[in-house]
């Protein structure tokens, strides 16, 4: 059995993240010790990993219990995990394009605005960024 301490030092996060992921219903310690510490199987180290790959693909602390609460659901299958994933890519998707618009938008006012040494007053991006607004109100 290990400790949280010894468990976030292998999973290499904090004890608090480790705490929270219990409040949060990810992680439960296996026993408490007689001393009152949190004890742990080694499985544990094996749900961290689930639970920090799953971050980092984008999904929320409640979409990740939605994963494991699939994976411990005899009745589940693959397709509803896809199905999930399917509906995480959209929603990445659907914020990205947005950022793509905006990154398209700041690449056409730094062109229009590269190595001239104008005073501010007849900065060209300056001067495009008031016209759009203008042109909006």
């Amino acid at each position: 059995m290990l400790t949280i301490g010894k468990v976030a030092t292998l999973a290499e996060t904090s004890t608090d993240s480790l705490r929270f992921y219990e409040r949060e219903g990810l992680l439960s310690p296996d026993s408490k010790g007689k001393n009152g510490y949190r004890l742990y199987g080694n499985d544990v180290l094996r749900r961290i990993r689930f639970i920090k790959h799953a971050q980092q693909c984008g999904f929320s602390l409640s979409e990740i219990r939605e994963l494991l609460n699939l994976q411990a659901r005899e009745s589940a299958c693959c397709k509803d995990v896809r199905e999930l994933a399917i509906e995480k890519k959209l929603q990445l998707e659907g914020k990205a394009r947005p950022l793509r618009t905006m990154s398209q938008a700041l690449d056409e006012l730094i062109a229009m605005g590269s190595l001239e040494e104008r005073p501010l007053d007849d900065c060209p991006i300056l001067s495009a960024l008031e016209t759009a607004m203008s042109g909006k109100h």
